[in-house]
């Protein structure tokens, strides 16, 4: 099967261009333009989109958000499902979203549910957004559930990037301080060892260490830069390992500094997910399977398992989400409420937003305290350096004295 990129008419004689994947040549291409009304104009075989394709990779989520809300708000004012994706199709800027919603465009055409044409890019389109487009064309609320979806995306977007800025500082300090570090070592600290050389001075031992560091880094930099990309890559393989992974992401979870800030974006993940899709009427154990894909946490797995457990067999699922240490007290309350009062899903997004004011808050506090012990780091390496430097020259002046 080939991948063809065609322009059409359709019975109005507008002109509509995209992509068709799976299809065995041009007349078959024409045959099944023909079935959705099209008249094939021209043709050119290209690469199918969404499988090996790169250009799927540079989909941002905030651009699906955007494209989930256009055709939210085109389909709740009465246009049908093709003429939306048509409509979105010529809208879109770059040629990976045009490719994309043409894609989903001609197999909706041939009579493949919404769902199913969104889930065969499954490396742009979560889990979570195909549950909620299922949960919308199953009950007749499309429109709502791809507000939804566009909403939960964005948010998931916004604290993202919190808290991606929130550790552009540290990183801008502890990269220029390395930076700093091997210039020093590798164009100041050799000048120095040739002067040290002639004046024949007793080094002490914080100008060995640096003279020792300055000829590794000098003489061995390719060596560390493959090391480096050896290191990166068996990482990558290693977290792949079922066993291993499990103990990365607990270990995530329980880092010093870090780790408490991570529990809440995988608890807030996980419960916002399991609350759009409950409030669309997604089965509890389904909502609950599929917003631990969200959250990506192995650790994650065996606390849905066992809260499933405890739903089958008809306990709260506040009860069961108190006997895990994972969740915070306000979600367990939050959940305990909505059972009561029948609000399950919207107690539980309101969980969520407090959580992720909580989020903003630790983040906010865990940089005061970071600054000035970046700060303090940085003033010792200086000190070092410096004192490894000038120690000979201090000593063999007191010896000229």
């Amino acid at each position: 099967m080939a991948v063809f990129t065609y322009v059409a008419k359709d019975v109005r004689g507008a002109t509509v261009s995209g992509t068709y994947t799976d299809v065995s040549g041009t007349s078959a291409l024409r045959d099944e333009l023909g079935k959705m009304g099209y008249t094939l104009i021209k043709a050119r075989r290209s690469r199918q989109p969404g499988k090996g394709n790169r250009r799927a990779k540079k989909i941002r989520k905030s651009e699906i958000a955007t494209f989930a809300y256009k055709f939210a708000g085109m389909y709740s004012a009465g246009l049908p499902i093709l003429r939306c994706l048509e409509t979105l199709e010529q809208q879109a800027d770059k040629p990976a979203m045009k490719d994309l919603i043409a894609d989903v465009r001609e197999h909706v055409g041939t009579g493949l549910s919404l769902n199913a044409a969104f889930a065969r890019h499954k490396d742009v389109f979560s889990d979570f957004f195909l549950g909620m487009v299922e949960a919308g064309e199953v009950g007749g609320k499309l429109d709502e559930t791809l507000a939804m979806s566009a909403g939960y995306l964005e948010k998931q977007a916004v604290l993202k990037q919190k808290v991606s800025f929130a550790f552009i500082y540290p990183a801008i300090v502890t990269g220029g301080c390395l930076i700093t570090v091997a210039a020093l070592l590798i164009f100041i600290i050799p000048v120095f060892q040739d002067l040290y050389a002639k004046l024949h001075a007793t080094l002490p031992w914080p100008t060995l260490a640096l003279v020792a560091a300055s000829s590794f880094l000098r003489h061995w930099w390719p060596a560390l830069i493959i090391a480096a990309g050896v290191l990166t890559l068996s990482t990558r393989k290693l977290t792949r390992i079922s066993k291993i992974r499990i103990g990365w992401d607990n270990f995530k979870l329980k880092m010093p500094i870090f780790g408490k800030i991570n529990q809440m974006l995988v608890v807030t993940h996980f419960i916002r997910t399991f609350a759009m899709l409950t409030s669309v009427g997604v089965s509890m154990l389904k909502s609950l399977e599929m917003a631990c894909l969200v959250a990506r946490n192995q650790k994650m797995n065996e606390i849905t398992a066992e809260l499933q457990k405890a739903v089958m067999a008809g306990a709260p699922l506040a009860e069961s989400m108190k006997k895990q240490d994972i969740f915070p007290p306000v979600i367990v309350q939050m959940a305990s409420s909505g059972e009561e009062v029948g609000m399950l899903p919207e107690m539980l997004t309101k969980g969520a937003d407090l959580l992720d004011k909580d989020i903003d808050r630790t983040i906010s506090s865990l940089l005061v305290k970071l600054e000035p012990v970046l700060t303090l780091f940085m003033a010792i390496f200086v000190v070092f350096i410096l004192l490894g430097a000038y120690l000979p020259m201090f000593d063999y002046m007191g010896h000229l004295k």
